[in-house]
């Protein structure tokens, strides 16, 4: 059995190992795959590993010998699942790997907005500190966390962690998810996703991109929240409009942006965010520790191996 890993180099960069996966098939393993070469480098493929290159319907139709479809994410918009249906083809995700780290990143960037440790330490080293009259200085409002609102769009394993280190610095949590749990976690309040967005003052996505709710955040949604709330986004970039977040923060209409996630990844250069007041943003790194993508791997590992048995886990498809 071969299986071809299409963008390896993101998951494993040369700190971790394929072995697990060289054990169970014949592996062809690239660092990266152009949209073009996706046909041709998996033309002999009965399995196939994808983090971002896209397998779509075209590709799938294209591989006769394909059974397998892995995706090495969570999310899996980047493979035409229906048309992996049609074939009778599993697709298989890792859904747990990088909860925690995804739940400390989006805090990452929350605090970052709140407290600005990275301007002020860069200011003490340009020798604002050592030339101020006053013992301390700031640049920016510091922000206290505890008694402010903060509102979760998803509330799934991320989500709910999420709303755990919320509630340790003593926040109030609003939740919305299109298939709610029957109970909230302690401190967690359901609502409507409108509510959640009015209320908050901080607001944090941890939602799949669908069909249905690509640009959430539009200019209606974006003039619902409060002029000092933040938004954090380390779901999915296809969430957010790029031009209509960056015209709220530059009209002061929000007080500032968290994102590791872009619409477009990687992104062009002029991409309205990159000038956008009080918008932080990092290239899609939340999920990156090496004990993250460890699991990742592990995981698929698991998720190939169970395949091969005749008992595929972690199936994002349906049968037709």
């Amino acid at each position: 059995m071969k299986l071809v890993i299409l963008d390896a180099y993101t998951t494993n960069p040369g700190d971790l190992s394929w072995d697990g996966l060289r054990a169970l098939a014949d592996c062809e393993i690239y660092d990266r795959t152009p949209a073009d070469q996706v046909v041709a480098r998996a033309a002999d493929a009965d399995m196939v590993l994808t983090n971002k290159a896209i397998v779509d319907r075209a590709v799938i139709e294209a591989l006769p010998k394909l059974r397998y479809i892995g995706v090495l994410a969570t999310g899996h918009n980047i493979v035409d699942t229906l048309a992996a249906s049609r074939r009778g083809i599993p697709v298989c995700n890792v859904p747990e790997y990088g909860t925690p780290n995804v739940a400390q990143a989006a805090f990452a960037l929350l605090l970052e907005l709140t407290n600005r440790v990275g301007h002020h330490a860069q200011s003490v080293r340009d020798g604002r500190w050592s030339d101020s009259p006053d013992f301390c200085y700031w640049d920016f409002p510091q922000v206290e966390l505890a008694g402010l609102t903060l509102g979760i769009v998803g509330l799934g394993r991320i989500g709910q962690a999420v709303a755990g280190i919320a509630t340790a610095f003593g926040m109030n949590v609003l939740a919305c998810d299109q298939f709610p749990p029957a109970t909230a976690g302690d401190g967690i309040r359901l609502a409507g996703l409108d509510e959640v967005f009015r209320g908050s003052d901080a607001v944090t996505l941890h939602c799949p991109l669908t069909a249905d709710n690509r640009e959430l955040v539009n200019a209606a949604r974006l003039a619902a929240m409060k002029p000092s709330a933040y938004l954090v986004n380390t779901a999915r970039g296809g969430l957010v409009h790029d031009g209509d977040l960056a015209a709220a923060l530059n009209a002061n209409r929000l007080a500032g942006a968290g994102l590791d996630v872009l619409s477009v990844e990687p992104p062009v250069r002029d991409n309205p965010l990159f000038t956008a007041k009080n918008c932080i943003i990092t290239p899609h790194i939340a999920w990156a520790t090496r004990a993250a993508r460890g699991r990742l791997i592990q995981a698929t590992v698991d998720n190939l191996r169970a395949f091969l048995h005749g008992q595929p886990t972690n199936v994002v498809n349906r049968s037709p």
